[in-house]
């Protein structure tokens, strides 16, 4: 992704004004600030997600090389030379030729460049040729993602796009094709145009939820044209929500809201999005309680009782020591429990068209052999006599089962402030008692920002896993 042009004296043209970059360590993981030459403000940090030097130094490299594509020394730079720089970006993230390992490193990479466009459009000085550039290369890098799970389509569109453009050294920039500047905009559009890029990606729960959401939102912005919506606007709807839900339900909606509305502005459709500060801060506490230790050894001696060829017996003892969501665990198949770096572990993957509920749930949790007295033998023995899936039953009748399970071995009440999730939490709290590192609770749980979907695989490998190993040692063989 080099982009480099010299003149015939062999000046670099492309000289950016951001001062010298600077890397530092924190908690073992690398990030790199940068900031405009000269200036004491305006600079923003981003997390490399690893913690392996070479790793770090290259997501770096490609970072700073495409930043170095929009001349932020030259405020003067006409769209029809930042477009060319595009086109060269553009046609190298469609023909670059990848391995497995390269196509999990730039997964990671084009998001890392994606966060530093963004960072840049807000915080440096552009001029209007530079901030459209910067909208067009967000789209790209979204596209280069499709591209590297075999989707190339949108990426060729955008090249044959870019090049069927007439030269223009003053244009203006122009809303996305898809929404006329004449027409007005509602939610129930806008979520439309965000469902069909996101459909692919992610979970079925999601995608449920994110609806929902939607609807309830679309339903009382009514037809409110939200390229002129005012933060009044944003209030009355919240108002509007607090009517008959919970302050927890609508913190949730409110959540959706934003993540819709940010995602219009990154990608053309809006100006602005009116809506942080929004949520309600009092009464947003889960009413979901976590187990406490006497219920979780209760739970797991329960569990010893079952035969070892019952699947009820790995399901819940799962539950507690992995803390995995019930969905993630229905999943599971024979080849997901497997050795990595020497360690036993699970694997939440998205292989043969299992779902996840982020692409920040794709984890691998180690298997911790005596906690609370489970058997890794004997649960590895009951993976090897399994079919394909571990779990037979569909996702309403596992949950149904399990949690059924639950309570009767618990004795729980039926108003689900306890349930199989409650054993997440449940895990969450005992890490926290031992002072387990937040990134690496975090991994555990998949709750991380992306930080160890590529060392797990990588360099890092051996090092990342045994740290999560050691953790839920900590925690859970106390």
């Amino acid at each position: 992704m080099t982009i480099r042009k010299r003149s015939q004296s062999g000046t670099n043209l492309l000289q950016t004004a951001l001062a010298k970059p600077y890397h530092y360590r924190r908690s073992g993981r690398y990030y790199l600030r940068l900031r405009p030459q000269g200036a004491t403000k305006g600079f923003f940090t981003l997390s490399l997600r690893t913690t392996d030097k070479a790793t770090a130094m290259t997501i770096s490299q490609e970072i700073l090389q495409t930043l170095k594509a929009f001349q932020f020394d030259n405020p003067a730079a006409t769209w029809d030379e930042l477009r060319e720089r595009l086109i060269d970006i553009a046609e190298s993230c469609l023909t670059m030729a990848h391995g497995d390992g390269s196509l999990v490193a730039y997964e990671m990479i084009h998001d890392e460049q994606h966060q530093a466009l963004r960072e840049a459009s807000a915080k440096l000085p552009l001029s209007v040729n530079q901030q459209r550039a910067v909208s067009k290369a967000l789209e790209i890098l979204e596209a280069a993602q499709e591209r590297l799970e075999g989707r190339p389509g949108k990426l060729v569109e955008i090249i044959r796009d870019l090049q069927s453009e007439s030269c223009s050294t003053s244009v203006a920039p122009s809303l996305s094709l898809s929404v006329l500047p004449s027409e007005p905009l509602t939610f129930k559009a806008l979520s439309g145009l965000y469902m069909d890029e996101h459909k692919e990606h992610a979970g079925a729960n999601t995608i449920r939820d994110v609806k929902s959401s939607c609807k309830t939102i679309a339903e009382i912005l009514g037809d409110l044209d939200l390229k002129t919506h005012t933060r009044e606007d944003m209030k009355n709807l919240r108002a509007k929500l607090l009517e008959g839900r919970k302050p927890l339900t609508v913190a949730k909606i409110l959540t959706t809201l934003s993540t819709v509305m940010k995602w219009a502005v990154n990608n053309d459709y809006l100006t602005k999005a009116l809506t942080d500060g929004l949520k309600p801060t009092k009464g947003t506490d889960s009413s979901r309680e976590a187990f406490s230790q006497d219920q979780v050894k209760a739970l797991m001696a329960h569990a010893k009782t079952l035969p070892v060829d019952s699947w009820q017996r790995w399901a819940l003892s799962l539950g507690v020591i992995a803390g995995t969501r019930i969905e993630e665990l229905r999943q599971l198949t024979k080849a997901d429990v497997k050795q990595v770096g020497g360690v036993w572990v699970i694997d939440i993957n998205r292989d043969d068209g299992k779902t996840a509920k982020t692409k920040n749930a794709l984890r691998v949790i180690p298997l911790t052999d005596g906690a609370y007295g489970f058997d890794l033998q004997a649960f590895r023995e009951f993976v090897d006599s399994a079919d394909s899936k571990l779990f037979k039953l569909g996702a309403g009748q596992f949950s149904a089962v399990l949690n059924g399970a639950l309570r009767d071995a618990l004795s729980l009440n039926a108003d689900r402030t306890q349930t199989f999730h409650s054993l997440r939490h449940s895990l969450a709290g005992a890490m926290k008692a031992a002072e387990v590192p937040v990134g690496t609770a975090e991994s555990i749980l998949g709750h991380a920002s992306g930080s160890i979907s590529y060392d797990l695989y990588g360099a890092g490998s051996a090092v990342e896993i045994g740290r999560m190993a050691e953790a839920l040692k900590t925690a859970l063989l106390r």
